[in-house]
C-alpha cells in the first residue's frame, strides 16, 4: 500500500517525496476527472500556472506556431524516421519471424483470452536486446484489437508517471514497459495491486486524519521487458502469468527478415546477398536491419545495382564486420590476448588497460557475444582465447595452450 501526504514534500522526506506527488494527479483524476498525459514525456501543466508572457503583453509563441525552416525539418525527419521503423515491424503474429514456442503460445493465449472475452494475462519477455520484445506487444495489442501503451522504466521515475498511466488505460489495453527491471522501488509497489486487482489503494493524510481512498482500475495487460530478469523483484516477477524468453535467431529466419526488409524498402537484393548480411547479424534482427542499411547505402553511392553476396560483402568489409559478426574491437580484444598473453588467462582490468577499453563494457558488450560462439572463455584465472578464436584470426596455437584448455 503506498501511503500519501496531503502536505507538499521536503528535502529531509525523500522516500516520501515520490508518494506525495501522488496527491494532485489522484485529486485531479479521481474527483474532477481531469485528463492525464498519455506518457510520461509531455505532462499536464499544473491548474493555476499562468502562461509565460512578453514584454508587451503578447503570448510567446508556442513550437506549434514556429516556422523556422531548420525546426521543421528536423521535425519531419523525426517523423519520417519513425514511419520507418514502423513500417518495417511486423503487423500480425503470421509475419512474425522466428520465435517458433513463443509465438504457438500466445497465439494460443490469445484465441483463449478473446473466447472468453477478457483481457491476456501479464506477460513477461526477456532475453538479449533486439530480438522483438516490443515488436510482440504491439503484435498482441493488434491481434486482441486495443491500445498499447509504450513507456520505459526509467521514464516512470515519479509514483504520479506510474498513475497517469493507468488511470488513462482503456479496458483491455496493453501497457508496456521496457526495461522494466530498472523500475523504482516505490512505483513498483504501486504496480502490484493493479497488476493483481486493478484498484490503487493509498491513505491520504497522516494520524487521526488519514484516510485510505481506492481507485478501480480498468483491466489491462502488463507487458514487461527487460534483458535482465534475475534483476526483478520476486513479487513483482510472480505476479506475470505468462514468462517467456526470446532466444537468438536461426541463419534462415534472419534471411527471411532481411528479404523481408528489403521489399518494405523497395531496396533489390537476391537471397545470397541476404544469407550475407545474416551471417554476419549475431542472430539479432535488429542488427540485421542495421546491416541492410549500410549495404544498400554502399550499393546505392557505387551503384552496383542489385545487391549480392559479392556487393554485401565488400561493404560489410568496409564497415569492418567479419562473416562471424565480429567488428574490429571484438577483433582487437582477441588478437592482444593472443599477441600479448599467448592466448591468456588474462584479467579483466589488465585487458582494459591493453586494448583502451572501459572493463565494464568489455565484460558487459563484447565478451557474451564472444562466449556465445566460443571465441572466448572465462576461467578462475581470467580470459582464455579459445582455439575457435586462433583459427578465426589465422594464428597457430601452440601445445600449451591446448593442454590448459583441455
Amino acid at each position: 500500500m503506498a501511503i500519501i501526504s496531503s502536505k507538499q514534500p521536503t528535502p529531509e522526506k525523500s522516500a516520501a517525496a515520490g508518494i506525495d506527488a501522488l496527491v494532485d494527479t489522484l485529486i485531479e483524476v479521481g474527483e474532477v476527472q481531469a485528463e492525464l498525459p498519455l506518457d510520461t514525456t509531455a505532462q499536464t501543466p499544473k491548474k493555476g500556472r499562468r502562461s509565460v508572457k512578453a514584454k508587451d503583453n503578447a503570448p510567446i509563441e508556442s513550437s506549434s506556431e514556429k516556422t523556422s525552416d531548420e525546426l521543421l525539418k528536423g521535425d519531419r525527419a523525426v517523423e519520417e524516421t519513425q514511419k520507418q521503423e514502423e513500417k518495417i515491424r511486423p503487423q500480425t503474429i503470421q509475419e512474425y519471424v522466428g520465435q517458433k514456442d513463443l509465438k504457438d503460445v500466445l497465439d494460443i493465449a490469445i484465441r483463449a483470452a478473446k473466447a472468453r472475452g477478457e483481457c491476456l494475462d501479464h506477460l513477461l519477455l526477456y532475453g538479449p536486446p533486439g530480438l522483438g520484445k516490443t515488436t510482440m506487444s504491439l503484435i498482441l495489442a493488434g491481434e486482441m484489437g486495443v491500445n498499447c501503451k509504450i513507456s520505459s522504466a526509467p521514464s516512470l521515475e515519479r509514483p504520479r508517471d506510474i498513475v497517469g498511466l493507468l488511470m488513462n488505460l482503456q479496458e483491455g489495453d496493453v501497457l508496456f514497459i521496457d526495461e522494466i527491471h530498472r523500475l523504482p522501488r516505490i512505483t513498483e509497489e504501486i504496480l502490484y495491486p493493479a497488476m493483481e486487482d486493478f484498484r490503487i489503494e493509498i491513505t491520504i493524510g497522516k494520524g487521526q486524519t488519514a484516510r485510505t481512498r481506492s481507485l478501480a482500475l480498468p483491466k489491462f495487460t502488463m507487458v514487461g521487458a527487460t534483458t535482465r530478469v534475475g534483476a526483478l523483484s520476486s513479487p513483482l516477477r510472480d505476479r506475470f502469468g505468462l514468462i517467456q524468453r526470446l532466444r537468438f535467431y536461426e541463419l534462415d529466419e534472419l534471411t527471411q527478415i532481411v528479404l523481408r526488409t528489403s521489399s518494405l524498402l523497395e531496396t533489390p537484393i537476391d537471397h545470397a546477398g541476404a544469407e550475407e548480411i545474416a551471417r554476419r547479424a549475431r542472430g539479432t534482427p535488429r542488427i540485421a536491419n542495421r546491416l541492410l542499411k549500410r549495404v544498400r547505402d554502399y550499393a546505392q553511392v557505387k551503384e552496383s545495382g542489385s545487391i549480392n553476396q559479392t556487393i554485401a560483402s565488400e561493404a560489410l568489409e568496409l564497415f569492418n564486420v567479419d562473416p562471424c559478426g565480429l567488428d574490429w574491437t571484438d577483433r582487437r580484444m582477441l588478437s592482444v590476448m593472443i599477441e600479448r598473453f599467448n592466448g591468456g588467462p588474462v584479467g579483466l582490468e589488465t585487458m582494459a588497460a591493453s586494448t583502451g577499453e572501459d572493463a565494464q563494457t568489455i565484460e558487459e558488450v563484447y565478451e557474451p557475444y564472444l562466449m556465445q560462439i566460443g571465441y572466448l572463455a572465462r576461467t578462475p584465472r581470467g580470459r582464455v582465447a579459445t582455439a575457435a578464436a586462433w583459427k578465426h584470426l589465422g594464428f597457430d596455437m601452440p601445445s600449451s595452450q591446448l593442454t590448459l584448455l583441455g
